[in-house]
């Protein structure tokens, strides 16, 4: 399984590289062992495969929705890229549970907070379901941004290739502070990892989070002498 699991992914990882310009340098930064929460912006389905490809040889999990094992293929190929099965709208203590165990097995757990696709690349409202697994594991969280897939559609009628850009910010933990962690205190964090990740984007892609002057880090603890990196395309 390992083998076979190393040659889907260098397979997609070809393919993707044929069809998009790929601008990944930073994916240098990703650390290369230990238990990490990656989150990014979803634009459409080309980020993840990509993602997933060129993550690697780090062992990359992520959720997906049950529905998608009803399909034979995305049941062979999550089972080989050891997916947790999620049931969407409820408490899945059970997906949870998976999430943390795989992340001390020592894997990047991805995840969209956006929790639906942009289609255009500007950032919507994030869900705070990304909270309580960075709470549970203690895993440090790491913003990933990306901007280019939005393009993909239309270049690939066009036979083009698709200039992929990535981006990748300063790893953090969430704090609570001795707070309790109410629904206002978890939308509130999951708004700050989010204004991480506009930072790391074209000022056009902000979206919902355009107002760089609104982003705060009560909760955000990053690693002594660390701190935020200066929004996409500053000098200052």
């Amino acid at each position: 399984m390992r083998l076979l699991h190393r040659f889907v992914s260098g397979l997609v990882k070809t393919g993707t590289s044929i069809l998009c310009r790929i601008d990944g340098a930073e994916l240098e930064k990703v650390p290369p062992r230990g238990p990490l929460i990656a989150y990014a912006n979803h634009i459409g389905s080309l980020e993840v495969p990509l993602l997933f490809a060129h993550l690697q040889p780090r062992p990359v999990t992520a959720l997906a929705k049950v529905e998608s094992w009803d399909i034979p293929l995305y049941h062979w190929l999550f089972n080989l890229w050891r997916l947790i099965p999620v049931r969407r709208g409820e408490a899945d203590l059970d997906a949870l549970r998976q999430s943390l165990a795989m992340l001390k097995e020592g894997y990047i757990f991805g995840i969209a907070p956006e929790g639906t696709r942009s289609h255009d690349g500007r950032l919507r409202r994030a869900h705070p379901g990304a909270v309580p697994l960075a709470l549970h594991s203690g895993a440090p969280l790491l913003p990933i941004a990306h901007w280019g897939a939005e393009n993909f559609s239309e270049n690939i009628k066009r036979l083009r290739r698709t200039d992929f850009h990535i981006r990748v910010g300063k790893a953090f933990h969430l704090d609570t502070r001795g707070e309790r962690v109410t629904r206002q205190v978890r939308q509130q964090m999951v708004d700050e990892m989010m204004y991480q990740l506009a930072r790391l984007l074209p000022e056009k892609y902000r979206g919902a989070y355009a107002d760089l002057d609104k982003a705060t880090e009560k909760y955000l603890r990053f690693a002594q002498g660390e701190a935020a990196v200066r929004p996409y395309g500053s000098n200052s």
